[in-house]
């Protein structure tokens, strides 16, 4: 039986894990392994929800965490979904015990917008 267990955690965004996939998929082709349906999911799911270039979605992370109320784990989604409105940063927000100004939200809107 293989035990199977968590070395390490780090956060990436969506662009990130894309770029990775992409990388186990040649290696995989490469060795001529077969690809597993969730593998391929992965990939397709990452491929279709992927909106920028890797190094972007890093800066834009890096952007967000300097802002006063931005958590890590929210400047990561933020970075994901790469929204467009208002609405769609407030309901990144909800379940947050503050909520944002619309400057605030413009300011949000405003950085995604720069990092398109």
């Amino acid at each position: 039986m293989k035990i199977k267990g968590i070395i390490s955690e780090e956060k990436v965004t969506l662009p990130e894990l894309r770029t990775v996939l992409l990388g186990v998929e040649s290696e995989r082709i490469a060795a001529e392994k077969e690809m597993t349906y969730e593998f391929r999911r992965s990939i397709e799911h990452a491929n279709q929800l992927a909106k920028t270039a890797p190094e972007k979605a890093r800066d834009l992370v890096s952007e967000l965490s300097k802002m006063e109320k931005m958590k890590p784990e929210i400047a990561y989604r933020i970075a994901n979904i790469m929204p467009k409105t208002r609405d769609e940063v407030r309901a990144i927000f909800a379940k947050e015990r503050y909520t944002l100004s619309p400057e605030e939200l413009d300011k949000i809107i405003e950085i995604v917008m720069t990092h398109f």
